[in-house]
């Protein structure tokens, strides 16, 4: 009989609040010593050209799996990457970037192994999440056929992870913000992504969007 292989997972004991307060300091100083004039040019304004709508789950910062510097990417995150039409958070930060910083691409960046899709494809209660994972839970209904026909339980999440992107670069393209945008004749272009945790690969969904050609009827503003 085989011994169970141990799962190795990042260490975080050395993190304390002293810790991060001593990075601050080294961070600052590895900076200034590459470039003298980096702050003084952050602090001159932002124009990112991307927002990114992801997933506060620690292992998805957005720059780094870019590799991409402060200043480059606008940021708003939630538990799995939600686009909810009544979420007041979401639309002020897509209102900002859409209408102020003039992004010219929003993208949905969901990823395999998401705490939340997962807790949403069970039956079990939370707690008040309860209440934010049904969105995503609407999603599986959706996309239920599909889904219930895959009997590997991995292979099914990892479907209904991207399900989740999909679903919601569709709801992202419904609200006024981003149709106006396209009624205006701004340059727009919406997005969905899967990021891998265990290989680090970012997989385009193939579901990009320039304008609303392709949104039934009911949902088109005139």
């Amino acid at each position: 009989m085989c011994a169970k292989t141990k799962k190795i997972i990042h260490d975080t004991s050395h993190i304390t609040y002293e810790s991060l307060l001593e990075g601050n300091k080294q961070f600052i100083e590895d900076t200034l010593n590459e470039d003298p004039h980096y702050f003084e040019k952050l602090a001159n304004g932002q124009k990112p050209p991307v927002l990114w709508i992801g997933c506060a789950d620690s292992r998805v910062p957005a720059n780094q799996i870019t590799n991409t510097a402060p200043g480059e990417i606008f940021v708003h995150r939630n538990i799995a990457n939600m686009v909810i039409h009544s979420d007041m958070n979401m639309l002020s930060v897509l209102d900002y970037a859409v209408n102020v910083l003039k992004v010219k691409h929003v993208i949905v960046t969901g990823h395999y192994g998401c705490g939340g899709v997962i807790a949403a494809m069970s039956n079990q209660q939370f707690g008040l999440i309860d209440n934010w994972l049904r969105h995503i839970k609407d999603v599986y209904r959706l996309h239920a056929d599909e889904l219930d026909a895959i009997k590997d339980e991995q292979e099914r999440t990892n479907r209904m992870v991207e399900f989740n992107v999909i679903e919601n670069v569709y709801n992202l393209c419904k609200t006024s913000i981003v149709q106006n945008a396209w009624l205006n004749g701004q340059p727009l272009a919406v997005h969905g992504w899967v990021y891998s945790l265990s290989t680090g690969i970012i997989t385009d969904m193939k579901v990009s969007a320039h304008n609303s050609e392709h949104m039934a009827n009911v949902f088109k503003f005139q």
